[in-house]
């Protein structure tokens, strides 16, 4: 597309699962990427290497291992370049883990945000797009979730961060008059998905004979949104900026636990050995997104049903030969 070819993006977090399939889809919608990533630990930073491998020969692609916390060298970085629009995907992930680390998260997901709003307010960036998260929601009982919804206590450090974080967007919206978009993701999956996940946990440990953990009875539901509707999304939102909304993107269809693992066994064609744990406090009993706005503003909906979704993920999980060696899985195949 012509008319992207003198815009350029910064996407913080580039390198991770939905980063990685944003950076594809805009290097090959003729955009220029400022790539940032600190490529840190939180699994393996090979996988990271990985999904950046080919964006490094591209000529509209720069890339920083930076973390977002170091504010100069972020300064650098928007010094260096005529940077149009922000993507922030960079964040602490997972909300469990938060629980073990709080301060960390806290952070990097609130101070590392507010470093990179101080920078685009600086150096008057146009637009900006905050990725946060459906776990801001709280435990709420009504459903839909809707963007209008107050703000239940946050059942974890994870989603307070988010939480607080949508807030320092709301306040530099107001002041600056950045056009500023929230899009709220709900359990976003799909190839090159995070190994610390539902999807990816229990696909492999199903392959593989060994017990997943099933917490509490099964019951609790999640609104599990393909990788590629979010990046639809993503890139909607970018076409159409909005002087500040905040936008949920999920599929509407809230899949209980005990079907998400049966739909598994049916894929792969082998049944789980559950292990049954008492529910995680830092769990949510549900989420379901309401997307009526998404659908008026950004001409959005989810075009993939979980079961498309999750046999184009089992599919690549059982090709990713940089993890397993050729016939780790023996016989399996998604279309068993």
């Amino acid at each position: 597309m012509s008319k992207n070819l003198n815009k350029t993006i910064l996407v913080t977090g580039h390198a991770g699962f939905i980063g990685s399939h944003l950076t594809e889809k805009l290097l090959d919608s003729g955009f220029k990427i400022i790539g940032v990533d600190d490529f840190n630990d939180f699994y393996n930073p090979e996988r990271k290497k990985e999904n950046v491998k080919e964006f490094l020969k591209h000529k509209n692609f720069k890339q920083y291992q930076v973390n977002i916390l170091d504010q100069k060298k972020l300064n650098q970085i928007f010094d260096n370049h005529k940077i149009d629009l922000v993507i922030h995907l960079a964040a602490r992930a997972g909300v469990r883990p938060s629980l073990a680390n709080p301060k960390l998260y806290w952070r990097v997901n609130v101070k590392g945000t507010n470093n990179l709003l101080d920078l685009a307010n600086k150096y008057k960036i146009k637009q900006f797009i905050f990725a946060s998260s459906s776990s801001v929601y709280g435990n709420q009982e009504k459903v839909p979730f809707t963007e209008t919804d107050r703000l239940e206590k946050p059942v974890s450090p994870y989603a307070a961060s988010k939480q607080e974080a949508e807030k320092l967007c709301r306040k530099l919206a107001a002041k600056s008059g950045m056009k500023m978009t929230i899009l709220r993701f709900f359990t976003v999956y799909g190839p090159k998905g995070r190994p610390d996940m539902a999807p990816y946990l229990f696909t492999k440990n199903i392959l593989t004979g060994k017990t997943i953990s099933r917490y509490g009875d099964g019951s609790s539901s999640r609104d599990y949104t393909y990788i590629d509707d979010i990046v639809d999304g993503l890139i909607r939102a970018i076409n159409q900026p909005l002087a500040y909304e905040i936008i949920n993107l999920g599929n509407n269809q809230p899949v209980s636990l005990n079907q998400f693992i049966s739909l598994i066994e049916k894929l792969i064609g082998k049944k789980a050995l559950i292990q049954e744990k008492p529910r995680h406090p830092a769990d949510v009993r549900q989420t379901y997104a309401d997307i009526t706005k998404a659908k008026k503003l950004l001409n959005w909906q989810p075009k993939t049903d979980l079961e498309t979704g999750m046999k184009k993920f089992i599919d690549w999980f059982l090709k990713d030969t940089s993890l397993y060696p050729d016939n780790y899985f023996g016989n399996f195949s998604s279309s068993h």
